[in-house]
């Protein structure tokens, strides 16, 4: 472990009430303590995970309100990538960590429907996401479609895993003593361990897009 030592009850407390008054005011009264008790453990934990798994980034606190109809302008969680796939947030309800695939755009899903068609590399994602599931970590996707996609037998053995349109793998836990210590850091990494066999596949078959965003 190093300079993580896990975030407070202050860390907690302020995001509890920002989730009650969730205005410029709280937010300017608050602000030291966001960056004392929030942002600083965030990012000495990733200070202390970048060897292992990559550069990590900071998310914005503020949301962007253009298209929402909730104007309410702070984010209620603070969450960071980690790495290439890897996601952590902290929030009043405790604290989740993610790794995989969100959002994938037109190529990246090209490939990974090729990939889930063949056999073999087909085979390699049911045991992948079964690997990562017997660790305690869920994988799913945020959306996936009714039917099988176009081109694609409707009676696939992979079916499910073909109408996916994103995969990611996930784990969270609410808010205990451990969180207040350096057991989060811990947590973090063993659950971003317990993925990498879903991160891989996807590198080896999926990879970085060139292209937009978008289906």
């Amino acid at each position: 472990m190093g300079a993580f030592t896990g975030w407070t009850v202050e860390a907690v407390e302020f995001y509890r009430g920002l989730e009650a008054d969730n205005s410029k005011a709280y937010w300017t009264a608050r602000k030291a303590d966001y960056d004392a008790f929030v942002l600083a453990p965030m990012q000495a934990l990733l200070d202390d995970l970048a060897a292992e798994f990559g550069a990590g980034k900071v998310f914005r606190p503020y949301r962007d309100i253009r298209f929402s109809a909730d104007k309410s302008p702070y984010k209620t969680a603070i969450g960071a990538t980690i790495g290439e796939s890897g996601y952590v947030q902290f929030s009043a309800s405790g604290l989740g960590v993610g790794a995989g695939c969100h959002m994938m755009a037109t190529d990246q899903l090209a490939r990974f429907r090729a990939a889930i068609d063949d056999d073999r590399s087909g085979a390699a994602l049911v045991a992948a996401v079964a690997a990562v599931e017997a660790d305690g970590v869920a994988v799913t996707a945020s959306e996936q479609l009714k039917r099988v996609p176009r081109g694609f037998d409707p009676e696939h053995a992979r079916a499910e895993l073909l109408r996916d349109k994103d995969l990611t793998a996930w784990v969270e836990w609410p808010v205990a003593s451990w969180l207040h210590t350096a057991e989060a850091e811990a947590r973090v990494a063993g659950a971003l361990r317990a993925s990498k066999p879903l991160t891989d596949w996807l590198e080896a078959h999926v990879g970085p897009t060139t292209q937009q965003r978008g289906r």
